[in-house]
Order: C-alpha cells, then structure tokens, then sequence
C-alpha cells in the first residue's frame, strides 16, 4: 500500500470505525484497528504503518502513553493522540513522550487532518538529511529506479500525501501509487517511512 497508512489505537469501536471510514475518504488509509495495547504492540510490528493515532486509555496491560514510548524505542514514526483526557496531569505525562499532536475528543474530521498532516510534516523535517542523489542509490543497493521514482522518493522526505505529490508534479495520484509502489518493491520496504530511512542511511 502506498497510502499513508494510519493505525487507530482505540477502544471505542463506534470512533475507531468513524475515523477509519474518513481515513478511507482521504488521502490515508487504516492500517488497522486496536482496541487493547496487545493488538496493537502486534499490528505496530506487523501492519507497517506510517503514523499512530493513540487512546490513552485503552484495554489491556498497557495504556496509550506506554505504547507510545514502545514507538519511540522501535519505529521512529510520529504519533498523535487521540483522547478525552485533558487534566495537567495526564498533559504532562504525555507531553514526556513528545507527542506530534494532541487531540481532544470530541472532535472534528478538519482538526483530525490538519493534525496528521503537521504531524507527517514535522517528522520528516526533524528526521530529514541529505537524499542521495540518484545514481549513488541505484549504485549503493543495485536496483535502478527511474528518475520519476526518486522524484516521488524526494518528495516523501518532504512529508508531502499522494495527493500533494500529484499536484506538484501535475500527474494523478494513480500515477504516484505507481511509482511509489516501484520504489517500495525496489527498496524492499513495507512502508513510506522505512524508505525515507533506508535512503537516507546510504
């Protein structure tokens, strides 16, 4: 999938279908659905996703401030939470996480957007180096992307959508989920993420 894929850690079915259905609508997709910290420690590993959106309180061993440090340890990707709690001290807790966005319920579909859109953006500017140019990546790893692929590979570490990418490079989206989905086979990575990193390491 090169979608940026979104996983909705959140133990209220009713929210989590409600923003899986507006992911679905957008220019995101949901990686998967945790109701309880176990599911969701499995599907952080298993699902690949680009950005966490997490329930402080959540069933299981773990609640969502835990998780969010298991990411910070694990998978380098930005996380935003997604809860009722706004007490100072719950604030502060969370704050030592060093979250990328803190959204209070109830909320609107706008403030979910633009929240995750800042969130994706800041992440890949805080973790952004020097893209390689071409021809060393295709030297380094042995594979040979097309010059229209390491544009979409550029853009990616600019933290820009499918969409974004599209206007930029006046070509549809379907044509960027093409490209993108060669880079993630030539690379060999499940997500957008791991191949900002990978590029950048070279």
């Amino acid at each position: 999938m090169t979608d940026i894929r979104v996983l909705i850690v959140e133990d209220e079915p009713l929210i989590a279908e409600d923003i899986a259905g507006f992911l679905g609508e957008i220019d995101y997709i949901c990686a998967g659905i945790a109701y309880d910290s176990e599911t969701a420690i499995d599907m952080l590993m298993n699902r690949h996703p680009d950005i966490a959106l997490l329930d402080i309180t959540i069933e299981g061993s773990m609640n969502g401030i835990e998780i969010a440090e298991i990411i910070n340890l694990k998978y380098n990707i930005p996380f935003v939470y997604l809860t009722s709690h706004s007490d100072k001290a719950t604030l502060d807790n969370a704050k030592k996480t060093l979250p990328y966005g803190y959204i209070v319920k109830p909320f609107n579909e706008k403030d979910l957007l633009s929240t995750l859109e800042m969130a994706l953006f800041r992440h890949a500017t805080e973790h952004k180096g020097t893209l390689p140019d071409l021809s060393k990546i295709n030297y380094k790893l042995g594979i040979s992307l097309t010059h229209r692929e390491y544009v979409c590979l550029q853009d990616l570490t600019e933290g820009l959508t499918n969409k974004q990418m599209a206007e930029k490079q006046f070509v549809s989206i379907n044509t960027i989920k093409t490209h993108l989905k060669n880079v993630f086979i030539k690379l060999d990575v499940k997500n957008r993420t791991s191949a900002i990193q990978k590029s950048l390491s070279l």
